[in-house]
């Protein structure tokens, strides 16, 4: 599944940092703006322990966790919506992605300049929104005076989709993201047509400074505040340390090193799980002596959609899943013991997949 979160902000704010630390392409860090012109992409395993846990039980061969795509995108500016500082380009970048990471500089450093010339996570946040807003309304604007040339028809469909984009205008221009609107299920499927990019999920991301990585600072409470009426989840990291821990060689010097700090486990692995969240995923398992793996899917999809994950023959052929929760199996230890205890179900075309299942598909080609 390709879906992607797209690490935005200004520039200077640690984006291409915090990128390195998340995957091994090696996106150019340095102390100027737009030192990130094309967009990284890098693919990322998502951290679950619940997979060590399977390996002790199953003693597999291999062992191959489920990843992601980040999208590192250069840093907007002020009047990117206008074209400035190549913003048509970004603002179509982002445009490809599912999902928003949105990092604020949350700490101070007089050797990292900063392109407003102070610090001010609330206001970085303020321009962005500004900025993302303004390019929606341009969106929004044609895409009303497209719908106007068939209102005449007085078909149902156009008439619900002007309506919908109509009050989507008067949001945007009142400076509310399109993710802010309450919207019902169908309405919701009408805002995806438009590709909005203020209607993806957000999630904020402060940089903060090595003392402020467990209690965060004053900044970060200044973004909780200006956040708090929105849907979205403020996660405290410090880009600088997480580099720190990726140049370490060994899990023992890591673990070292995060027990200096008070913590339990890197930034990054909490903001990876964040992400995968964010983008409406979740994972079920297939466990064999040839591989333990993990399956990305998204929440809500049937057996025979997720069994389309691993092949689409899977999906068309499809005839039932053998399924056995996480905590059965690894509680129990093994298949035959799962069975014994009634656990073991099997289920039909409707069963819709929770997250930690594990799975074996029967299907026919």
């Amino acid at each position: 599944m390709s879906l992607k979160c797209g690490i935005v902000g200004l520039p200077n704010v640690g984006k291409s940092t915090l990128f390195n630390c998340l995957s091994n392409a090696k996106a150019q860090s340095a102390n100027f703006p737009f030192c990130t012109i094309e967009p990284n992409i890098g693919t990322i395993s998502v951290p679950d322990t619940r997979l060590e846990v399977l390996e002790k039980i199953v003693n597999p061969e291999k062992v191959v966790p489920t990843t992601m795509e980040i999208v590192d995108i250069a840093g907007l500016v002020k009047g990117a919506s206008k074209g400035e500082g190549l913003g048509n380009q970004f603002l179509a970048n982002i445009r490809e992605t599912d999902a928003i990471i949105h990092v604020l500089r949350c700490f101070d450093d007089g050797n990292i300049v900063h392109v407003d010339g102070s610090v001010d996570p609330v206001r970085d946040k303020e321009i962005i929104d500004i900025e993302l807003q303004l390019k929606d309304l341009e969106t929004i604007e044609k895409r009303i005076t497209s719908i106007a040339r068939q209102l005449k028809s007085g078909d149902k469909e156009i008439v619900k989709e002007n309506d919908v984009a109509q009050r989507i205008k008067l949001e945007l221009e009142k400076g509310n993201s399109v993710r802010s609107i309450p919207f019902d299920e169908k309405e919701k499927e009408i805002v995806g047509r438009f590709q909005l990019i203020t209607s993806k999920p957000v999630l904020y991301l402060c940089n903060v400074e090595e003392s402020a990585v467990k209690t965060g600072n004053k900044y970060v409470d200044l973004v909780k505040e200006a956040v708090k009426n929105e849907d979205a989840e403020v996660l405290v990291i410090g880009a600088k340390i997480e580099a720190d821990i990726t140049e370490l060689d060994t899990y023992e010097e890591r673990q070292m090193f995060l027990e200096e700090l008070g913590l339990d486990e890197p930034g990054v692995n909490r903001l990876i799980r964040s992400a995968y969240a964010l983008l409406n995923l979740q994972t079920y398992f297939t466990a064999g002596v040839k591989e333990v793996r993990a399956w990305t899917i998204r929440k809500g999809m049937t057996a025979p959609q997720a069994a389309g994950v691993i092949h689409t023959d899977f999906e068309k052929g499809f005839i039932r899943a053998e399924v056995m929760k996480y905590n059965d199996f690894t509680t129990l230890g093994s298949e035959a013991a799962v069975k014994e205890a009634g656990k073991f179900k099997v289920e039909g075309k409707e069963y819709v997949v929770e997250d930690g299942d594990v799975m074996h598909f029967r299907f026919n080609v």
